[in-house]
């Protein structure tokens, strides 16, 4: 017999042919088996060719139904493989119909991929967005977003937070009932002047850096306020969490519905400098778009969670300004 996968067809059709044969043969013996008793002279009983010859056809039948057994084992393994082989040819003519759709649409129907916004329709504990990215160790950062609120004026709760082990609040953009925006590094607290109330969207950059713990906070392009002495001399820790719409208690969980974002959030990015003026401003008239050298707004490195949605979305469409 051939060497072969055990669902290969050739093989299939071999076993298939070596039943036809013993079977063939058994009928061969069967019509034979009259003639070579009468024409026998040999003084043995006539009993004793018939047993002779059963003992023969027992052991063919044996053999028959070996290769028949055998054979209903190899066509359940083909089936089993041609399911799955099926499943899997049908799941990549899926993505591949999807993608001739898209292209049929015409270029017009390409979406980056930083065209996509998350959306937390109500206030809640459960719905949020992941990146999936670890952060490394930063003496100083930018972390830049768009966000639209639809907080019925209630706080505009957490925007974002990142978590590592040991410190819940290392880096936390918050906004609580009636209090103002507050930024938090490793539990230090700074209030900054921004608004997020018309439920409009804004643009909202805050750089930071170790050294004297030095903040800025700006929105939609212009400063809105500076401080100094947040969290001064104090690295941000790496390989942590960073969670979009919720304030983490813990690492990675434990939410506060009181404290979650209401609204949609885009083009959230993160750089290891603090950024300048005009390259703030740049980003937020999207004259000149910048992605984050740390940590840049990608489809693939976000994913929401609980009922929170991510759609396509491009922020700046029609914004540009000169």
């Amino acid at each position: 017999m051939a060497d072969g996968p055990w669902d290969s067809p050739a093989l299939i059709l071999e076993l298939e042919d070596a039943v036809r044969a013993l079977r063939d043969r058994i009928d061969r013996l069967e019509q034979e088996l009259p003639a070579r008793v009468n024409l026998s002279a040999a003084p043995a009983p006539v009993s004793a060719v018939p047993t002779g010859l059963h003992s023969k056809m027992d052991q063919l039948e044996g053999q028959l139904l070996a290769q028949v057994l055998a054979l209903e084992k190899e066509r359940a393994a083909l089936s089993h493989s041609s399911r799955r082989q099926r499943q899997e040819v049908e799941k990549e003519l899926d993505v591949l119909q999807g993608r001739v759709a898209e292209l049929e649409h015409g270029s017009s129907a390409y979406s980056p991929p930083d065209a996509f916004k998350i959306s937390i329709p109500i206030r809640n504990n459960y719905m949020y967005a992941r990146v999936r990215k670890a952060l490394p160790e930063l003496y100083a950062f930018t972390a830049c977003m768009w966000l639209r609120s639809r907080s019925s004026g209630t706080g505009q709760g957490t925007p974002f937070s990142y978590s590592v082990p040991g410190q819940a609040n290392e880096i936390v953009l918050l906004e609580a009932g009636h209090e103002p925006m507050e930024l938090l590094i490793n539990d230090k607290v700074a209030q900054l002047p921004l608004s997020l109330k018309d439920n409009d969207w804004h643009h909202i950059c805050v750089p930071w850096t170790t050294r004297d713990g030095l903040w800025s906070a700006y929105q939609d392009g212009e400063l809105q306020g500076s401080g100094e002495n947040l969290a001064a001399w104090h690295p941000i820790k790496p390989h942590g969490i960073l969670i979009l719409g919720q304030e983490q208690d813990t690492l990675g969980g434990r939410f506060d519905a009181t404290q979650a974002f209401v609204g949609d959030i885009a083009q959230f990015n993160l750089w290891d400098q603090a950024l300048t003026p005009a390259q703030v401003l740049g980003i937020a008239n999207c004259t000149a778009p910048l992605l984050g050298n740390i940590l840049p707004w990608e489809d693939k490195l976000v994913e929401a969670f609980g009922g929170a949605t991510k759609a396509a979305f491009d922020v700046c469409k029609g914004r540009a300004k000169a």
